[in-house]
C-alpha cells in the first residue's frame, strides 16, 4: 500500500480532476461516506455526489495516521459560500487500499 500522503495527493488530485472514473475507482464497491450532514453508501451513490460537488482547488495542510486508517487537513477554496474552508478528511482503508469510509467534516 502506498504510503498515506501520496495517497491523500492522489485522492485531492482525484477529488477536482475531470476523471471522475479514477475517483470512483479509489472507493471499495460498499463504501461509506459521510459528508456535510449526508450519509452515502455504495459507488453509485458516491458517483452521484461527486457529480454533484462543485470543482474545488485543495491545499494539504496536514497528513497522519496509518495506510488503513489516516487523517488530512486541507484548505478547500473556490466558487462557493464561505471560501476557503478548511476541512478535516477521516479515511479508513480496506487492505487492498480502497476507501471503505470517508469523512468529511469542517
Amino acid at each position: 500500500m502506498q504510503d498515506i500522503r501520496a495517497f491523500v495527493e492522489e485522492y485531492l488530485t482525484a477529488a477536482t480532476g475531470p476523471d471522475h472514473e479514477h475517483y470512483i475507482a479509489l472507493f471499495h464497491e460498499d463504501a461509506a461516506v459521510h459528508d456535510d450532514g449526508r450519509s452515502l453508501r455504495g459507488l453509485a451513490e458516491v458517483r452521484r455526489w461527486r457529480e454533484e460537488t462543485p470543482n474545488v482547488d485543495y491545499d494539504l495542510l496536514e497528513v497522519a495516521g496509518t495506510p488503513t486508517a489516516c487523517r488530512a487537513v486541507a484548505q478547500a477554496s473556490g466558487d462557493f459560500p464561505g471560501s476557503p474552508v478548511t476541512l478535516r478528511f477521516a479515511f479508513e482503508r480496506d487492505a487492498r487500499g480502497k476507501i471503505s469510509v470517508l469523512t468529511i467534516t469542517p
